[in-house]
């Protein structure tokens, strides 16, 4: 069965006007399959196994367990005939058909190694994209490794790059985005040069089995077809490789920089310089020049960088959380224990679990997390006993952070015997207020050594008198 990613690149090259022995050539499926694919409705998941199951496609095959005996005889004999081995193999045991084991001494058989083939897009229909990395010394002495992504439209030769912190799947997926909004739009397919970030398991012949689900539901949600070259595998490559080694040999290792802020500014001033000012040694031409002939077939996103959201399923704890990365965001406590989903946006997350729901601010801070008010509120009507209740609301508070747990530290071993009259009034102003006021607060009150809810609202008071709040 063809991925399911697979078939939204024929979809896209179908709606692009493409003939179906085109589509069939660019996508290298068969015609038969362009033709059955054009018949199905579209693509609205990229979960082959689930496809695959629905079908019901796919069963045991027996050949597998002579994979290591036809290992043995291409070892000795790498051009025997399939039919031989299919003979040999038979007289083991072997019982299946002759195309199961056909395909595997295909799968298996060492392939002659091919000339590299240059081969020039047409306008909107190629672009490339890959994570590099160079160790940099400033004029300073100091030395740091810098990740980059680097990016190129195939027919007009326009670069961009922009330095990231890491080479994770959503700093791929998000930086993807900022470079074709910045060209006006996608051509027909992206290449890719890197499999690991974004492919999970693969045969040998290259062919996805399993995709980073993440990507694959952001391309899909952008409308962004994909083609992979494999590394170390030159004939699939074509020009794709020197993307890295391009920036790197004419920006990298030509320039010394001061420090990052330095690096940043000529990065911008030799992305101008190469675009728009110099010709491409490749086809003596500036790119900006070319890019207004492939700026009218490059189509815009189905969604803007700032609207992308990965989707990432977890899962809502006891203590009605949902921890992504470090940081936790609460949900209502009649979803705990259910699965849910996240969508991950650039400064915000929404977090979905049946027919609950909630949006936070995205946490970037070490161990910073985000409680909303109704949630607090109905986890502390959710728990039964008056003991149980002040400690969870003095848990909510601790949550606040460092100044928090040094404040009401202070006030537990000042007040033992009434330290949860403080704790009641202190909930109250986080649930008016909110974490942000009341942290200052407490931070106040460590630096001026005062102690207690009465020493708090006394703070509130005077700070928010004049933005007519009142403190209850």
């Amino acid at each position: 069965m063809l991925g399911m990613l697979k078939r939204h690149e024929v979809e896209i090259l179908l709606k692009a006007g493409h003939a179906k022995t085109e589509v069939a050539r660019l996508s290298g499926v068969s015609l038969r399959s362009v033709n059955r694919i054009a018949q199905e409705k579209p693509v609205v998941h990229v979960d082959d196994k689930a496809e695959r199951s629905e079908r019901q496609i796919g069963r045991p095959s027996t050949v597998v367990t002579f994979r290591k005996q036809v290992v043995e005889i291409l070892q000795e004999q790498p051009d025997l005939a399939s039919l031989e081995i299919l003979r040999r193999v038979r007289e083991t045991g072997y019982a299946g058909g002759k195309t199961a084991l056909y395909a595997l001494v295909a799968s298996l058989r060492p392939k002659p190694v091919k000339p590299l083939v240059r081969f020039e897009g047409l306008p909107g229909e190629f672009s490339q994209h890959d994570f590099g990395e160079v160790v940099v010394q400033f004029r300073n002495g100091t030395r740091q490794r810098i990740h980059f992504f680097a990016s190129r439209l195939k027919y007009s030769r326009v670069v961009r790059v922009s330095l990231v912190k890491d080479e994770t799947v959503e700093t791929l997926v998000r930086t993807l985005a900022e470079h074709l909004t910045s060209w006006g739009g996608r051509p027909l397919l992206c290449v890719f040069d890197r499999p690991k970030t974004i492919a999970l398991k693969w045969q040998q012949n290259g062919a996805v089995t399993e995709w980073n689900s993440v990507f694959a539901y952001a391309t899909l949600e952008m409308g962004v077809g994909v083609e992979l070259c494999w590394p170390y595998r030159a004939q699939q490559k074509g020009s794709v490789e020197n993307l890295v080694g391009f920036v790197k040999s004419s920006f990298f290792k030509v320039r010394q920089f001061h420090d990052e802020e330095d690096l940043e500014q000529q990065r911008q001033e030799w992305e101008r310089e190469v675009n728009e000012q110099r010709p491409c040694r490749a086809t003596g031409i500036v790119p900006a020049v070319r890019l207004g002939e492939e700026g009218p077939r490059l189509r815009p996103l189905k969604v803007p960088p700032e609207d992308l959201a990965l989707r990432i399923p977890v899962y809502i704890g006891p203590t009605g959380t949902v921890v992504y990365a470090g940081h936790a965001y609460s949900m209502p406590p009649e979803a705990i224990s259910m699965p849910a989903t996240l969508y991950l946006y650039a400064q915000r997350v929404r977090i979905v679990a049946g027919r609950y729901e909630a949006e936070h601010p995205r946490k970037f801070v070490a161990k910073e997390s985000s409680s909303l008010a109704e949630h607090r509120a109905a986890m502390v009507a959710a728990v039964s006993g008056k003991r149980g209740k002040r400690y969870l609301k003095r848990q909510q508070l601790l949550e606040l952070g460092e100044p928090a747990i040094r404040y009401l530290t202070e006030v537990v071993h000042r007040r033992p015997q009434a330290w949860f009259q403080d704790v009641d009034r202190l909930h109250q102003m986080l649930q008016s207020h909110g974490p942000e006021v009341l942290r200052c607060a407490m931070e106040e009150g460590l630096k001026e050594q005062i102690f207690g809810a009465f020493y708090v609202e006394r703070f509130l008071a005077s700070k928010l008198s004049v933005a007519g709040v009142v403190v209850q």
